[in-house]
């Protein structure tokens, strides 16, 4: 084996190694998208925020049965060690953080998921069409055109808070009213 071909085996592996893992991510991504908007969702009732909150957990749970169908397609997997790490970061979030954080700050970290997901997602269809993975590629475009737009009506959402800092400061766990919009 020459060193020019070494070097391209090891080039293919690493593609392949960052393309897998960027997958299995974006996988526990959706994961949480699907499960934290929903919650926080439910936690505010019938108010702007959370009309934002659950159209991005709609969209993910869309998007979870694409990437399992996508994941066989591919041959890749959706689950790891490190999803099982995720789902226990997950409960100690809605166990400890949330009932100690107040409702701004939860909505504020779930959004800050929202964005690491948009990181993954661009990351993953970069890493596709540098290696011919067209329909990997072709699936994040699309997930990222339907995503970013919600993803800003959440961000944008967060001037209801200032609007009703009574709200905001409270407890992420207490019970709103609904009727404030």
């Amino acid at each position: 084996m020459s060193p020019s071909t070494a070097t391209h085996d090891s080039a293919a592996d690493a593609s392949a190694t960052l393309l897998s893992r960027l997958f299995i991510e974006l996988f526990q991504t959706e994961e949480s998208a699907f499960q934290h908007p929903r919650i926080e969702a439910e936690r505010l009732g019938d108010v702007s925020p959370a009309h934002a909150m659950a159209a991005v957990s709609a969209h993910a749970a869309r998007s979870l049965e694409e990437l399992r169908a996508l994941a066989r397609t591919e041959k890749l997997a959706t689950s790891t060690l490190g999803a099982r790490v995720g789902d226990f970061f997950s409960a100690v979030r809605d166990v400890i953080a949330d009932r100690t954080l107040d409702r701004e700050k939860t909505y504020r970290g779930t959004l800050l998921g929202m964005q690491h997901g948009l990181g993954v997602v661009t990351l993953l269809e970069a890493t596709a069409m540098a290696h011919g993975r067209t329909a990997i590629a072709a699936w994040c475009w699309s997930w990222l055109a339907e995503r970013r737009p919600l993803v800003e009506q959440v961000n944008a959402a967060l001037a209801w808070f200032a609007a009703n800092p009574d709200r905001a400061l409270e407890g992420a766990t207490a019970r709103m009213p609904s009727a404030q919009h």
